[in-house]
């Protein structure tokens, strides 16, 4: 867990002073995990952050229900 927070991480930190890019090979589920993610190191509520994400970005962002609840565990991890 600590390693797959640490990349969107460091692209959260990199995209104050350059462009980043995240991707996947769909583009859609894995991408906005690691979006979502991004969102809440941006101030966006967990709870908000898939939504917020599906109407920025794409609207089946964030595919299954363990991505979901990826995101929340890392969220949680990611504010303490």
């Amino acid at each position: 867990m600590d390693d797959a927070i640490s990349a969107p991480g460091e692209a959260h930190t990199r995209a104050e002073r350059e462009r980043v890019e995240i991707a996947c090979g769909g583009g859609i589920g894995r991408t906005g995990t690691a979006m979502s993610l991004l969102a809440v190191m941006g101030g966006v509520e967990s709870a908000d952050a898939v939504a917020w994400v599906r109407e920025n970005y794409h609207p089946r962002a964030v595919e299954t229900r363990r991505q979901r609840q990826w995101i929340r565990e890392a969220a949680a991890r990611f504010r303490t």
